[in-house]
């Protein structure tokens, strides 16, 4: 700017983005190509520590059953048992949802949907 001219009173900034539904609520998507801030989805890594949590107390003994548990956590078996299966995760997609660079169709829902047990078909389908 030279001395003299004028100072707009407003600037209009153009930004190139959509808006995605994600996880029940509404996100701004940047195009491809644009770096995106991390974002950790609290729901999803919810979920996970409940998971490995619930399997390490199956595992010790402390709950004989899947059933025992879900009846003491006060949650439905179905609902545990789907959680459950977030352990059978490989652990570079488990990483990715804890650094919060999981795609952004990384959601609890799709999560909780059945999935491949191989790591390389989760890989595949979910990076």
């Amino acid at each position: 700017m030279t001395l003299g001219a004028p100072i707009p009173d407003t600037v209009t900034l153009h930004v190139p983005f959509r808006v995605a539904k994600r996880g029940g609520r509404k996100e701004m998507q940047m195009p491809d190509g644009a770096v995106q801030p991390r974002r950790t989805e609290n729901t999803l890594i919810k979920a996970l520590a409940r998971a490995f949590r619930w399997k390490r107390m199956l595992e010790s003994g402390e709950y004989a059953t899947i059933a025992e548990l879900a009846d003491r956590e006060g949650i439905a078996l179905s609902y545990m048992t789907r959680v459950l299966r977030l352990t059978l995760l490989a652990p570079d997609i488990v990483e990715a949802i804890l650094d919060g660079r999981q795609r952004p169709e990384v959601t609890l829902a799709r999560m909780l949907e059945p999935f491949s047990m191989g790591w390389i078909e989760q890989l595949q389908n979910l990076t």
